[in-house]
Formats: C-alpha cells, sequence, structure tokens
C-alpha cells in the first residue's frame, strides 16, 4: 500500500494525472507558481522523491526529463480506501460510519459503482456477480 502523498507532493502528483501526458518540470513549476511561490529546484526534488518512490516513471528528453503518472489517482484513492478499511477491527462499523459521512450524491456514485461491480464486465443482464 502507497503512503499518503504530503502536500506538495499531491499538488505535483494532481497536475500529472489531471493532464494525463508526460510532463516536464519546468511545466509543472509554472503551474504551481500561479497559486505559490516555489522554486524550481523545489519541484525538480519533489518529481525525483515521487520517482524514487514509484509513483512516476520518466524519459529523457534532451536535458530534462518528462515524468508521466504510472498509475491514475482512482487507484490511489481506492488503495488508501482499502488501507484504512483494512485495519479496522469492525470492518462493517468502518464501513457504516464511512457512508454516514457521504453527501446525497456520493452515495448515489457509490450505488452506481456496486452496479457496476454486480453486473461484471461485459453482462447486461443483472445477474452476474451475484
Amino acid at each position: 500500500m502507497p503512503r499518503r502523498l504530503g502536500d506538495l507532493e499531491d499538488a505535483v502528483m494532481t497536475r500529472v494525472w489531471e493532464w494525463n501526458r508526460p510532463v516536464t518540470v519546468r511545466e509543472v513549476l509554472e503551474d504551481l507558481q500561479r497559486e505559490r511561490s516555489i522554486a524550481y529546484t523545489t519541484v525538480i526534488t519533489v518529481m525525483d522523491n515521487l520517482y524514487q518512490k514509484g509513483w512516476v516513471r520518466r524519459e529523457v528528453e534532451g536535458r530534462a526529463y518528462r515524468y508521466a503518472a504510472v498509475s491514475t489517482r482512482a487507484a490511489y484513492s481506492a488503495a488508501l480506501m482499502n488501507d484504512a478499511w483494512s485495519v479496522s477491527d469492525n470492518r462493517a462499523a468502518a464501513l457504516v460510519a464511512f457512508f454516514g459521512m457521504m453527501s446525497a450524491e456520493e452515495r448515489e456514485a457509490l450505488r452506481d459503482a456496486m452496479r457496476v461491480v454486480q453486473l461484471g464486465p461485459g453482462d447486461s443482464s443483472g445477474e452476474a456477480g451475484r
């Protein structure tokens, strides 16, 4: 299970995930500078740390690297939820508490997701996975 990203790591990965393409340190820096004062060396250090931790892969392009996400934000979020749930001594109670924190829209998204899981890939009969 991956460790939770720090604030700056999350800000960098958010851009990598949203842009959904290989990015340079310069591109990330320029976007981050719209909301905070940050140095090039800080961003390159964070991106190198993300590479070392396995969050991104990188390829040389000229004298710089292009970084791309190894996995999706959805997979990261799912892993965090699974990790939190798996350490509970009462999983049912943890789920009830979690569902109680959800908005109506989030509960509807959960219902939709459960329908997808119950149907299974390519099944439209509604009987698979039950």
